[in-house]
């Protein structure tokens, strides 16, 4: 008996009480409204459950959110983690940082980034897949702070191409990178690219599928893919249940790929009417990264900060993408957020709702856009992106009024990734 008693009470400690937050205001992203006065009960990682009124529960934590707006935890669907641009220096970094330099640093701005309310992002793309997965493990297993990640490893480019490693180098530096390396020539190739990314452990696959902005090379729109290599980059990708993202500047090069069926475009700059409306007939997500473009238009204007094949490229584009993402929206294209933070400063990424706000969206489909949207894009909308019974207990709260100004939504007072409080609220 005494045994018994022994073992009841070891189990009894071991349970973890529920925790009950207090909502002021509650925004239900899925319905696209606001509830007042909701309490939220939490056990372990996920809501279990969601009652009107502000429920006592004398077994449970309550933390009181009576006077905030509160929201499903943020997330960012373009990030790189690995990296913060500080050029000129950081284009030289790949030659004197260790593995595990890189790691250390990407510690800090994961941090940086769960602070600033994000509590899922998609890493598009690292060169050091090594430190990348590593990062993504480690938070998973609490063991360093940080957003929850779904990590892409190294893009996918073609020969000399935005995402070819050895663009910039000295002849005898640059060799001949192949699929393993994320550099590909034709179907072949692409499927085993594709292959070697499933191999390598990554949860999406990024292609560059036009110029780029940052990369040393003169184009920053050109097609970069054919269609037969995008046809089997999709079609090896459906085989392995990946989500495909495109970076894309240029119109043709993301029609070309929006028609192989890929599943969302990051940038789309000089997206054109005929590009919109088949993104709007495929369901093909928009990711705009207004806050890169902004970042480097202003690096463009100063000396020195970006190398002479780069600035003029950054010039053009960058105020191009806030417009274009104006116009999308305008024409109904389906938008999930992303900042593509790590060329803009990590833990800045709420700006982005600000840039967004600013050319007409409603801030309710701003939230929604970083939210319900972008967790149907991860194919992970039946536990993310809701503050609903069943979904992770991902929740950030803002004291000031965010329908009122939404740059409340950059500095979040209370942050929450499943369950563990992150930012805790101050008390007036």
């Amino acid at each position: 008996m005494r045994y018994l008693t022994m073992c009841l009470l070891l189990l009894s400690a071991t349970v973890q009480a529920d925790t009950l937050i207090h909502a002021g205001r509650l925004v239900d992203v899925a319905a696209g409204e606001v509830l007042e006065s909701q309490t939220i009960r939490i056990r372990d990682d996920r809501v279990v459950a969601l009652e009107a009124g502000f429920v006592t529960d004398e077994t449970a934590e309550v933390i009181d959110l009576r006077d905030a707006t509160v929201m499903p935890g943020f997330m960012d669907m373009h990030v790189h983690l690995l990296q913060e641009l500080d050029p000129p220096g950081s284009y030289a970094e790949g030659f004197y940082l260790n593995s595990a330099d890189i790691a250390l640093r990407a510690t800090v701005y994961a941090r940086r980034t769960l602070e600033a309310g994000f509590t899922t992002v998609r890493d598009l793309g690292a060169r050091d897949i090594e430190a990348s997965f590593a990062l993504r493990d480690a938070i998973n297993q609490g063991i360093v702070s940080g957003p929850r990640i779904y990590a892409a490893g190294k893009s996918i480019a073609t020969t000399g191409g935005h995402a070819d490693p050895t663009n910039g180098l000295r002849e005898d530096l640059r060799g001949d990178p192949g699929p393993k390396e994320g550099v590909i020539n034709g179907p072949e190739e692409a499927y085993k690219a594709v292959r070697q990314r499933y191999k390598d452990g990554s949860d999406v696959v990024k292609l560059t599928v036009t110029g780029g902005v940052l990369s040393l090379a003169k184009s920053g729109d050109n097609p970069q893919f054919t269609d037969s290599e995008l046809e089997a980059i999709v079609a090896a990708a459906q085989d392995y249940n990946f989500v495909v993202a495109v970076h894309a500047h240029g119109a043709e090069g993301m029609k070309r790929a929006i028609r192989a069926g890929v599943h969302s475009v990051e940038h789309g700059t000089y997206m054109d009417p005929e590009a919109m409306e088949l993104m709007k007939e495929r369901g093909t997500w928009y990711v705009p990264t207004i806050s890169a473009g902004k970042w480097v238009a202003d690096l463009s204007e100063q000396d020195g900060k970006l190398p002479d094949v780069v600035r003029p490229k950054a010039a053009a584009v960058g105020p191009q993408i806030q417009q274009t993402f104006a116009d999308a929206w305008q024409r109904g294209v389906p938008i999930a957020f992303g900042t593509d933070a790590g060329v803009s400063p990590h833990g800045a990424n709420g700006r982005e709702f600000t840039f967004m706000v600013e050319v007409g969206m409603p801030v309710m489909e701003a939230l929604r856009s970083a939210t319900v949207n972008a967790a149907r894009l991860l194919r992970a909308e039946s536990e993310l992106g809701q503050i609903a019974p069943g979904f992770y207990a991902d929740i950030v709260a803002v004291r000031e009024d965010p329908f009122a100004d939404v740059t409340a939504l950059e500095s979040p007072d209370f942050v929450m990734k499943g369950g563990r409080v992150v930012i805790a609220a101050a008390s007036d």
